[in-house]
């Protein structure tokens, strides 16, 4: 990257955290800043955490998210609040991926889950300037996408579907990997072209910490992601505040990564106590600003919009060969 070009993309990732802070400060949204390392590692199967040493007794994890630290200062009677940082996840290295990115993550009580979308796409275009939004949900965009109902369709037709775009070695896989597997290759890559695509209303085993709720007969859970050019950029909810049922989803991720050959991590107990002692009803959204700033610039890679990229010499070298 030449001189010039580090400096002007310097100058603008500082404007845009000057025009995110105002943002909230706009709205009288307090912001925090969370320990980005802690003794317990927030449980997902599909996220890694990178550990470290403490002390010759104690280890701790790097946060992958604020969440779990911003959720305990709500139940403490916080108030809205947001967390502008760094997070780390282990293995996280590519193009749209490093192991170390900014993220943006808030909290809102007394604001409906419709009226969050709206707000986190009104932060989206403090990027991108005035663009239109389109609001689609799981099952819709599966029929439209991948030509088939998920809810429905026989476990057959869905590998016969997953076969076709690539995934040779499904044959084992469970029905939940495949629903992923197709959202991936077959429905993301039509999201957001031209406009912020909002994707809503996900199946209960996408839930995370999500609400799950009954719409239209269906069981959904009330999460959103918004997609831009095919590129995933939010992931919101409407915040689960049952202490039990998180607890009981944790224990469930962690079967998963075991059946995975993953590490396994002891819950946060702190957190959950936290919850159980009166979380008050809120929804909430991360929003990765790495990945939002690369799409403003055009750029084609977060190494290109971040001052110091995980290996980046030798990414660069790698973009240039497989032409990236």
């Amino acid at each position: 990257m030449f001189p010039a070009l580090m400096t002007d993309m310097l100058r603008d990732r500082a404007l845009m955290l000057k025009k995110a802070r105002a943002f909230f400060d706009d709205r009288g949204v307090l912001e925090v800043d969370c320990c980005a390392l802690g003794p317990r590692a927030a449980i997902n199967s599909n996220i890694d955490v990178i550990g470290a040493t403490v002390s010759n007794h104690e280890t701790g994890f790097l946060h992958t998210s604020p969440e779990y630290a911003m959720k305990r200062l709500l139940a403490s009677g916080s108030g809205d609040i947001y967390y502008l940082g760094h997070v780390f996840r282990k293995g996280d290295i590519g193009r749209l991926h490093n192991p170390e990115f900014a993220m943006a993550e808030w909290y809102r009580l007394g604001v409906s889950f419709p009226e969050l979308i709206e707000e986190t796409c009104a932060f989206l275009c403090l990027f991108f300037g005035p663009i239109p939004m389109r609001t689609i949900g799981y099952r819709e965009a599966f029929e439209r996408y991948a030509g088939l109902d998920y809810t429905a369709a026989p476990l057959s037709e869905i590998k016969k579907t997953a076969r076709k775009l690539g995934a040779s070695d499904s044959e084992n896989w469970n029905r939940d990997l495949l629903i992923h597997f197709l959202l991936t290759h077959a429905v993301e890559p039509h999201l957001g072209h031209g406009e912020l695509t909002v994707l809503t209303d996900y199946p209960p085993h996408e839930a995370a910490l999500a609400q799950v709720v009954e719409k239209n007969g269906e069981q959904v859970a009330e999460r959103f992601e918004i997609y831009y050019e095919s590129v995933e950029l939010v992931n919101g909810y409407h915040e689960l505040a049952d202490a039990s049922e998180l607890r009981r989803r944790a224990h469930a991720e962690n079967e998963r990564r075991r059946s995975q050959n993953k590490e396994t991590y002891l819950l946060d107990e702190p957190f959950l106590a936290a919850m159980g002692n009166g979380f008050p009803e809120c929804c909430g959204v991360s929003v990765g600003f790495d990945r939002a700033l690369m799409l403003r610039r055009k750029a084609k890679s977060l190494a290109e919009v971040l001052p110091f990229a995980w290996n980046q010499g030798l990414y660069t070298e790698m973009n240039s060969k497989v032409g990236f």
